[in-house]
């Protein structure tokens, strides 16, 4: 098993052999953590968040759904989840977002640009970053069609584990978005286990 711990704002990427297992835990509470996944065979073939709530008929996965590429494959399925309160509609967050929706002037961290530099490492360009699974992010859809961006449910030590169907390098990010952490930003925890994931001591 290994475990590594992404800085406030900040991301990283790493490969997930099938059959391995990723526990994504949120240390603290109220953290969001963007992830994103690539086939390694070929990254061409990435995690569709529209192709995942089509076959899932929901908005609201949980334990037992899978996440499934712009190929219609499985890529990763959730086989555990303390919360149950995910996000699959929203992009990473980026400098052109804290621009127009924050008004921010300056540099801003970003899970795009954290993703975007973790992932070339493994020869993914920025243009192939497509929206993200947004774990503990909670969002709200008003009757009206309107989204609001609520704080996480996740609490110190809720976590979420996902086991690889196939080959793949994966982008964790600790989100940098004021909004969807609550205003405060925090830590991620990640493991990787060879096979499934052992119960947390808790």
């Amino acid at each position: 098993m290994s475990r590594q711990r992404i800085a406030p704002q900040t991301g990283i990427a790493f490969g997930l052999d099938r059959g391995a297992s990723l526990r994504v835990t949120d240390p603290l509470g109220e953290q969001v953590a963007d992830l994103i996944a690539f086939s390694r065979d070929d990254p061409k073939e990435w995690l569709s968040t529209g192709r995942t709530l089509d076959y899932n008929s929901t908005i609201r996965v949980t334990t037992g759904a899978v996440l499934y590429s712009n190929r219609s494959q499985p890529l990763l399925t959730i086989t555990g989840d303390t919360v149950g309160r995910h996000d699959l509609l929203y992009t990473p967050c980026s400098a052109e977002m804290f621009v127009l929706l924050y008004k921010t002037s300056g540099h801003h961290p970003s899970c795009f640009e954290n993703l975007a530099t973790s992932l070339a490492h493994f020869g993914i360009e920025p243009d192939q970053i497509p929206t993200t699974f947004n774990i503990f992010m909670n969002v709200e859809i008003a009757p009206s069609g309107a989204l609001q961006v609520l704080p996480p449910l996740s609490r110190a030590g809720d976590y979420v584990d996902l086991r690889a169907e196939v080959d793949l390098i994966v982008g964790v990010t600790a989100c940098s978005a004021e909004l969807s952490n609550n205003h405060r930003f925090k830590p991620i925890d990640v493991e990787v286990w060879p096979g499934p994931v052992p119960p947390p001591t808790r």
